[in-house]
């Protein structure tokens, strides 16, 4: 399969935004399987399933455990999905505005042809940021397509804004993930970035994030 980076067509709206959408929502499942297998989440579900029976009948050992299941399944859902539908309102409603505006500002597409049609296989963009006198780009929207997956791809793209970012000028790139991303986190340290801070400012309540046992990771890397 030949890959082809290039920058963004407003053309290729649809396509991304489904790429986008899809790449998202695909971590929820990851998400509520790492909090339902930790240890602290195995001994609730075990208690819960022992006090129903206790306090009621084999029913009961069902519905506790399963209303529990359902409250974390519902925030990993939630993270994931919230965060979608907000993105879909801002930057990537108008991406063209957004990243291809400014010379300091870009956004990519991988395309490859798929059973002789031509199909976006990965995104990802950059936005220069300002702090002081100090100015770096901001790795954003990187997605890659599960058919493109181990192949890679998320390295040449991530490497696209590392390059942009040193013809712009910017002192370093920095990106924020989630610890459930755990094959992103890999990538990115294996070009270079390393992991500066973790918090838990999303735009869900933070019992949610809590409850779904995910942290916001920030890494960094100087050109």
């Amino acid at each position: 399969m030949q890959l082809v980076i290039r920058r963004y067509h407003p053309s290729d709206k649809d396509a991304v935004l489904t790429l986008f959408s899809n790449g998202i929502r695909e971590h929820i499942g990851r998400c509520f399987h790492n909090a339902m297998t930790s240890p602290a989440y195995i001994t609730i579900t075990l208690a819960l399933c022992a006090a129903g029976y206790i306090l009621g009948s084999a029913l009961g050992a069902v519905v506790l455990p399963g209303v529990w299941l359902g409250i974390v399944y519902y925030c990993c859902h939630e993270l994931y999905s919230s965060y979608v539908r907000e993105r879909l309102q801002t930057d990537m409603q108008d991406i063209t505005g957004n990243y291809l505006s400014s010379p300091d500002n870009c956004f990519w597409v991988a395309e490859a042809e798929v059973d002789g049609r031509i199909q976006i296989m990965g995104i990802v963009a950059v936005a220069a940021k300002q702090s002081g006198k100090e100015k770096y780009g901001e790795l954003f929207r990187m997605i890659i397509s599960p058919l493109c997956r181990r192949a890679g791809l998320g390295f040449r793209m991530a490497l696209t804004v590392v390059e942009f970012s040193k013809e712009r000028g910017f002192s370093k790139v920095v990106l924020e993930t989630t610890s459930t991303q755990t094959a992103a986190v890999a990538l990115y340290k294996k070009l270079g970035f390393s992991h500066v801070l973790s918090h838990t400012k999303t735009g869900v309540p933070i019992w949610m994030i809590k409850l779904a046992k995910v942290t916001i990771l920030r890494m960094e890397k100087h050109l």
